[in-house]
Order: structure tokens, then sequence, then C-alpha cells
């Protein structure tokens, strides 16, 4: 649940339930962006419902959406990647940065979780329940998880690095992220995504991982 490189940098399906202070109001341009990309994915998961991801084309799901297929195009290279596009991730990311530097970043990360949930309205949050159910029931995108599970420690190495001052390839922010996105992947798939479990991940390598 970390930023995904299939998600446009200026637009984000999330919608944040109240926007903290000192955050910009996005323009008119982009606000136009975002319910065009919005519509996209609200039409193709109608369709995935209703006739099965295998079965829908991004011919019908642009048709849907009442855009052309090279609109689509521009939103997501691909229907895997429409997707793949994890647009909690920047609000994730945001709230892990404004955990004080000085705080254990597994108490971070637990806290971060919280506020980022918090500031996340309900259909979004389905959507992405329903996102994350999507991936780990059809077999074409099965394959996307051994893919997403390595982008995940990259990005997860890199900020945990970055707040306790250390390379991102060292063996101990990597051993860390790898056991914090090994758990995460463990659950996923197993029990419905949500906040509780991201806690009790971290909870649980809190705790020394003692069983």
């Amino acid at each position: 649940m970390l930023h995904n490189r299939f998600m446009p940098a200026e637009s984000t399906h999330a919608v944040i339930s109240e926007e903290p202070a000192g955050r910009p109001r996005p323009n008119l341009r982009e606000r136009k962006k975002e319910r065009t990309r919005r519509t996209i994915r609200t039409e193709a998961f109608r369709l995935f419902r209703e006739q099965g991801y295998t079965e829908t084309t991004i011919e019908q799901i642009a048709e849907a959406a009442d855009v052309s297929p090279s609109t689509f195009f521009r939103y997501f290279p691909s229907k895997e990647e429409l997707v793949l596009a994890d647009d909690l991730d920047p609000v994730m990311i945001q709230a892990i940065d404004r955990q004080p530097v000085d705080k254990p970043i597994l108490a971070a990360i637990r806290d971060a979780t919280i506020e980022a949930f918090a500031e996340i309205d309900p259909e979004t949050f389905e959507f992405e329940k329903e996102r994350v159910a999507l991936v780990y029931s059809v077999p074409e995108l099965r394959g996307a998880v051994t893919r997403e599970f390595e982008r995940n420690i990259a990005l997860m190495s890199g900020i945990v690095a970055r707040r306790l001052d250390r390379d991102e390839q060292d063996f101990e922010v990597r051993a860390l992220v790898g056991a914090l996105t090994g758990a995460m992947f463990a659950l996923i798939g197993r029990e419905p995504f949500s906040q509780e479990q991201i806690v009790r991940v971290v909870t649980f390598l809190e705790s020394g991982m003692r069983i």
C-alpha cells in the first residue's frame, strides 16, 4: 500500500474526508482530471462485477466512462494497471512523513496508518477493499503480486532509510521492511483489507514476532 508507479502523479482516486492544513486545493484542471480518472475506474469495476475481469475490454470501459480508448490510456497504461494502481499510497506516505523524527519507526508506521485511514472517506475505503480482493481472486492478476511485493520493499526501504538516516540497502533496513511487507502480504487475500490488519502486523513486529 505504498506509492505505485502506475498512478499518474497529478491525480489520485482517494478522497480525503477533511483537507489537512496546508494542503493546496487542486485547480480546476486537476479536478477535471481527477473526475475523469475516477469515472474510468468506477465504471471499470462495475463492469468487472457484472461480467468479470477477463471478459471486460478496455473499449467497454472507455464506452461506459464516456471517454475514448486513447483517453483511457492517458490515465492507465493497461487494464491490469488500472486495478493495480494503489491510490492510498500518497496518503500513507504523507502520514508517515508527518510523524516526529524521533518516534521509533514501527510506531511511526502504526500511527501513520491510523491517521491515514482517518483521512479516507468510506467510499474510497470500500473501493480499496474491492480492489485488493480482485487482485487476489483473478488468476491473471496474481502474477502482479510478486511485482507489488518487490515494489513495496524498495519504496518502504527508502522511506525507512530516510527517517533513520541510513542507506536503503543496509541489511537491517531491508530485513525490517521485508518482515513488514511479508507479513502484510501473508494476510492480504486471506482477511479483508483493513486498518486493523496493518496495525496487527506492526504490533506483532514490535513484539519481536513472539509466537
